[in-house]
């Protein structure tokens, strides 16, 4: 492949990479751009181009944060109490979920980056520390603060199942690829029904990233409805539902989707507007298909 062809291949993780960092899917695609013009500004052979875009664009993205919030003058912690150990206290999606962005701005820049890049993306820590000119351990360092400070973010009331299905939906349009994975159950399951099936559904997807890959951008059209009383969403085309999503949520994050596209189950369906946003409508629900 040419170099064209190459930073293709890498732009949709580099943008899952910059809209993760600044929580802006547009300020993301601007930061991409930034590095492809980079890119192309150098005459340097590039042993690695995946790593090379990962820390050119991130790195970028972290400027952008600094100039928004400066880093505290004392970057990294001490030990007192903070593992170190990147798998110690490891957090559930839960414990952000909704509040993702306010949790986010309870971080540096650094820990910002550090929080993002590993937490969330699963990248390794030599990569983050080539990104924040430290070392790997400081590094590590770094993301156990940040890895604190959302432990202690006070959660408040839990979100009503409402909110989960909605915040999903709004990080699904906006592709917001963290926001998804941290409103994913880490075994949630994607299903569909037979009618589903047969419109080019896929018939099943399993694990938190393919699920976030599957819905990362790709709900535009798709409008808040009650499935069998339960808050869901529906796909419409020219006013008329062509498939329905329905939830299971529990303990904050979303554990199953099933596509339905049944007769009876598309013309059951009721829109979430208004004051009817949050009330269950008065139906008789019928028992929900297992997945």
């Amino acid at each position: 492949m040419d170099l064209t062809e190459q930073f293709e291949a890498e732009r949709p993780r580099l943008l899952r990479i910059a809209a993760g960092v600044l929580d802006d899917r547009a300020e993301g695609e601007d930061m991409v751009q930034q590095a492809w013009l980079r890119l192309h500004g150098i005459s340097a052979t590039i042993e690695n181009l995946p790593a090379w875009l990962t820390v050119v664009t991130t790195r970028l993205c972290l400027d952008r944060l600094r100039a928004k919030v400066p880093e505290p003058a004392e970057t990294l912690p001490d030990d007192g109490g903070i593992a170190t150990d990147p798998a110690d206290g490891v957090l559930e999606a839960a414990a952000v979920g909704v509040a993702l962005q306010a949790v986010l701005e309870r971080l540096s820049p650094s820990e910002r980056v550090a929080f993002v890049l590993h937490d969330t993306l699963g990248v390794e820590f030599r990569t983050i520390a080539a990104v924040l000119a430290v070392s790997a351990d400081a590094a590590r360092k770094l993301a156990s603060r940040a890895r604190a400070k959302v432990a202690a973010f006070p959660p408040g009331d839990a979100a009503a199942d409402w909110q989960v299905v909605d915040a999903f939906l709004a990080a699904s349009r906006g592709g917001s690829f963290t926001r998804l994975l941290h409103l994913l159950a880490p075994d949630v399951v994607v299903s569909a029904d037979a009618a589903a099936i047969a419109t080019g559904t896929p018939e099943r997807i399993e694990g938190r990233q393919s699920v976030a890959a599957m819905f990362d951008g790709a709900a535009a059209a798709a409008l808040p409805v009650f499935v069998d009383a339960r808050p869901g969403a529906a796909w419409f085309n020219r006013g008329a539902a062509r498939v329905a999503f329905d939830f299971a949520v529990a303990d904050g994050l979303v554990q199953a989707i099933t596509f339905r596209a049944e007769p009876d189950v598309l013309a059951s369906l009721t829109r979430r507007a208004g004051a009817n946003r949050k009330e269950r409508p008065v139906v008789t629900s019928r028992p929900r298909p297992s997945s």
